[in-house]
């Protein structure tokens, strides 16, 4: 197969990452006869730095063309510390999965057998955990209007969806559930919010068209505690993009790192996948990132075209270095560790 990847390094930790992956990928290529070519484009402060725009046209052209976009991390603190910045490295982020219309961010949650008593939760409670978190991406209070009034001294953000927008990721969410453990789970507040109850009515109608699938509505509240308590008790979770934003967060440090967990944000023409960690700026350049999860972005686009034995490779030669103990710092717990460039290397030998 001949692949065509966008790669859109980013911030901070960001290219040293996905340096990794791209190592990865091409030992892959190698290994199974396949062909990638890897055209590089400017996003988040790199590109407010050349050109202004944290997401420019020309960065957008080649993702358009590709067949799928590999991406690193986006922020900076210099945008981070100044409230009054016009330009913000996250619009960048916003704007490309709007314009490529990712509309769903889909975030697995699992353990690995070698690093399960490295977690912060108790290995009764998260031995079994295999969830998927659909979090919608292109719509919600990140993308309704807002502003300030009374001479800026109050602010508003709206929270709007529309039926078909919760539809489409909804669809997504059934279908995924029919091929897992038929269980789905809606994350809303609608005791409280009219966006929510939308949200509930529009899952509930489409109950029939899926009777294999077991459906409960849960208020965020409940499932930020709950996700603690027993995630293994979730299959496929649907949400909307605030909630789905700070769930997945708190559901990926069960693995024991942020560093550890994938993602895909797709859409109906267009699929991205990244790290779900932020741009770390304190560790850039530093060569000492994991790039465990950017490698297993790439395990996910493999799969996506059908390369399943490429993605169980990569899946595999992941959890031998976690299994011999070839990690970074935040996995070595004071013992040996790599730096960033070392693992990605291990990773291709061992291929």
């Amino acid at each position: 197969m001949k692949l065509n990847i966008a790669v859109l390094a980013g911030d901070g930790i960001g290219p040293e990452v996905i340096d990794q992956a791209i190592k990865v990928s091409n030992a892959i290529a190698e290994k199974y006869n396949h062909e990638i070519n890897w055209t590089p484009a400017l996003t988040g402060a790199a590109a407010i730095d050349a050109v202004g725009e944290p997401y420019p046209d020309e960065t957008h052209a080649i993702c358009e063309a590709a067949d799928a976009v590999l991406f690193g991390a986006i922020g900076h603190p210099r945008f981070d510390n100044d409230p009054s910045a016009k330009v913000r490295p996250e619009q960048g982020l916003l704007k490309m999965r709007k314009k490529l219309g990712l509309f769903a961010n889909v975030r697995p949650t699992f353990t690995f057998p070698s690093l399960i008593d490295k977690s912060p939760l108790k290995r009764e409670r998260i031995e079994g955990t295999d969830l998927i978190i659909l979090r919608e991406l292109t719509s919600g209070v990140y993308f309704g209007e807002r502003g300030r009034k009374d001479n800026g001294n109050t602010a508003f953000d709206t929270m709007t969806y529309t039926r078909d927008e919760i539809t489409r990721l909804a669809v997504k969410g059934f279908e995924l559930a029919m091929t897992r453990g038929k269980k789905l789970c809606c994350v809303d507040k609608a005791n409280v919010l009219e966006s929510s109850r939308l949200w509930r009515e529009t899952v509930q109608a489409m109950e029939k068209d899926y009777p294999e699938v077991t459906v409960s509505y849960e208020f965020v509240d409940a499932v930020a505690m709950r996700l603690v308590q027993w995630p293994s008790e979730y299959d496929v979770i649907i949400t909307e993009n605030l909630f789905g934003d700070i769930l997945t967060d708190e559901a990926s440090v069960i693995s024991g790192s942020m560093g550890l967990m994938p993602s895909a944000s797709v859409g109906t023409k267009n699929k991205l996948y990244e790290p779900i960690h932020g741009s770390y700026p304190q560790a850039a350049g530093k060569d000492i990132a994991n790039p465990l999860a950017t490698v297993l972005s790439a395990a996910m686009l493999f799969e996506d075209f059908g390369l399943t034995t490429e993605a169980q490779t990569i899946r595999d030669v992941v959890n031998k270095s976690l299994e011999e103990g070839y990690v970074t710092e935040d996995l070595a717990d004071g013992g040996e560790s790599f730096k960033t460039s070392e693992v990605g290397n291990w990773l291709v030998k061992n291929i």
